[in-house]
């Protein structure tokens, strides 16, 4: 399989602490990569490390072979990453549709022109209502995000990432807070696009159902390091990931 991201000795400091400790590790493409371990591990910032939003103390990351260590977030984008974060980040006094056309028309290079009319383009109004109808919101796509469920605004968040069209895109907790029916249909939605768009993911997530369900490759950080990696049934029966976890998530 094609590599698509590499990192090579990732290091990130906050004062005295340090959050990811020499970290290397690499993506290959259609592989479905989950990022686990206990509070405090650095997956978060690790993620941030890989997408830009933190820069790196030490290490250098290439992504298909070029290197983008130092490529502010929005460049990244167009070299084909993208990402959702842990806390919701929808904007939520604008209506579904407008949330999803936003990176719409940054990738169409249509995002400086403020006296246009966006929705009267039929290419970004096409575009826009394609991907509503792919994660399942085009029936609501006139309200306000702010008022959808929990688990819809947790559908536009993967909505707005993929609208960028990623090679490999980040999600941070997709399914934190959901029920496990609006827990089964974001599993149904990445299975979907990582099959049909050809989107490589990467999660980060802290339920063992999910994880255990979705993925192709797990990834054991503790302590801002990675503890060990493999496929699932191989984390599964870690003694390590076991100790770590206490036994409580992964026992079964």
């Amino acid at each position: 399989m094609a590599e698509l991201l590499r990192a090579e000795g990732l290091v990130k400091r906050f004062d005295h602490f340090v959050a990811v400790n020499g970290v290397s590790l690499s993506f290959d493409a259609g592989v479905l990569t989950s990022i686990i371990g206990p509070n405090g591990a650095g997956k978060t910032t690790l993620i941030n490390l890989l997408s830009g939003n933190l820069p790196c103390d030490a290490g250098r990351i290439l992504f298909q072979g070029e290197e983008i260590t130092h490529l502010p977030p929005h460049e990244r984008v167009g070299k084909g990453i993208s990402r959702s974060f842990q806390i919701t980040t929808i904007f939520p006094q604008m209506t579904v549709f407008q949330n999803v056309q936003l990176p719409v028309l940054a990738r169409l290079g249509r995002a400086g022109h403020p006296f246009a009319r966006p929705d009267l383009d039929p290419e970004v109004r096409a575009e826009v209502e394609m991907l509503l109808r792919e994660i399942g919101l085009e029936e609501i796509k006139g309200v306000r995000a702010g008022n959808l469920s929990h688990g819809d605004q947790r559908l536009l968040e993967i909505g707005m990432a993929i609208a960028s069209r990623p090679r490999l895109c980040f999600l941070d907790e997709p399914c934190s807070g959901m029920n496990p029916a609006e827990r089964g249909q974001v599993q149904d939605l990445i299975r979907r696009l990582a099959r049909e768009w050809e989107v490589t993911f990467v999660i980060v997530e802290h339920d063992m159902d999910v994880v255990f369900t979705l993925s192709d490759h797990i990834i054991v950080m503790h302590q801002g390091a990675i503890l060990t990696q493999g496929k699932p049934e191989e984390i599964r029966e870690h003694a390590g990931v076991r100790e770590i976890y206490l036994g409580e998530e992964i026992g079964t």
